[in-house]
């Protein structure tokens, strides 16, 4: 799943590639990707692209006052075109492509296969969603956010008031958008590896020095990750995600710090990787999951 960096990655290369132009058109090749119908796609047709920033792990571009907000979900992706097939997307079928965007073109472009950007998904589960809307607080997935943790005025302070008294594993609180918007399975195994704390550890019984050793690897590691991502074309991200990571997707593989095994447990839907030797002190921890499975 696109998580914050790669988001932020997609709505620069968007700021680059978009912003400033105008739409033509919004095909839709899977009705279940709206998730609004009022206003209808094509009131986006013939309005500017104004502006694109990440909300959470949003992308909302703002289109002559309208709003296109996309959440990726677990198997979508944003695909660039600098000039997109001519014939008009068709609904059904197989094809990946849920929706696609045509801006414009300019004197110097084919005016027959314009530049512009597919929305698209793989996979059984179709979870991707695309909400046109006058208000982007109209959505809920958006008005029900929790801080942006790069944002500026999120310093240790508001972080640590955030955990006092929680009761979620810090793993699960780190992953729930509406504690903290952006981060999800991947960047919150990679979080607590450099700080050096078990996915399972209590958040809200967390001594001061591991809350201020956890934010900063917050912040560290996501500031990293987003700067890997910055200037890379929409197609190179998610192989720049992958190829980043220091235990997450690294099962079996020596951990960097320590060289001892990465391990894998699951946590609810998720599978988590972990060094026990710099996290858990040397302690495999138990696969929930399979333990309740036992009973």
């Amino acid at each position: 799943m696109p998580e914050l960096p790669e988001v932020e990655g997609l709505a620069a290369f968007l700021r680059e590639h978009a912003v400033g132009r105008v739409v033509a058109a919004v095909e839709v090749g899977a009705l279940n990707v709206l998730k609004t119908y009022d206003p209808p796609p094509t009131a986006l047709h013939g309005l500017l692209v104004e502006g694109v920033r990440r909300r959470g792990k949003w992308l909302d571009l703002d289109v002559g006052g309208l709003h296109l907000a996309v959440h990726l979900s677990r198997a979508g992706w944003l695909r660039w075109s600098d000039a997109l097939p001519r014939a008009p997307l068709r609904p059904g079928g197989k094809n990946p492509v849920a929706l696609r965007v045509r801006l414009a073109p300019e004197d110097d472009e084919d005016p027959t296969a314009p530049p512009g950007f597919d929305l698209t998904e793989a996979g059984t589960q179709k979870r991707l969603a695309v909400h046109v809307v006058r208000d982007v607080r109209d959505v809920p997935g958006i008005a029900s956010l929790g801080p942006d943790p790069l944002d500026d005025s999120f310093d240790l302070a508001a972080f640590t008031a955030l955990l006092a008294g929680s009761r979620q594993q810090v793993k699960g609180l780190l992953r729930d958008q509406s504690v903290l918007a952006g981060v999800g399975n991947a960047y919150s195994d990679e979080v607590l590896h450099v700080a050096k704390l078990s996915p399972y550890a209590p958040s809200g019984k967390l001594p001061p020095a591991d809350v201020e050793r956890l934010y900063a690897a917050l912040r560290t590691t996501l500031r990293d990750a987003v700067a890997a991502a910055g200037g890379r074309p929409a197609k190179d991200l998610k192989d720049a995600k992958r190829t980043g990571m220091r235990v997450h997707g690294r099962t079996g593989q020596p951990c960097p710090e320590c060289g001892d095994v990465v391990r894998e447990v699951s946590f609810a839907d998720r599978s988590t990787q972990y060094c026990a030797t710099c996290q858990t002190g040397g302690k495999p921890l138990a696969d929930r999951r399979l333990s309740r499975l036992l009973k």
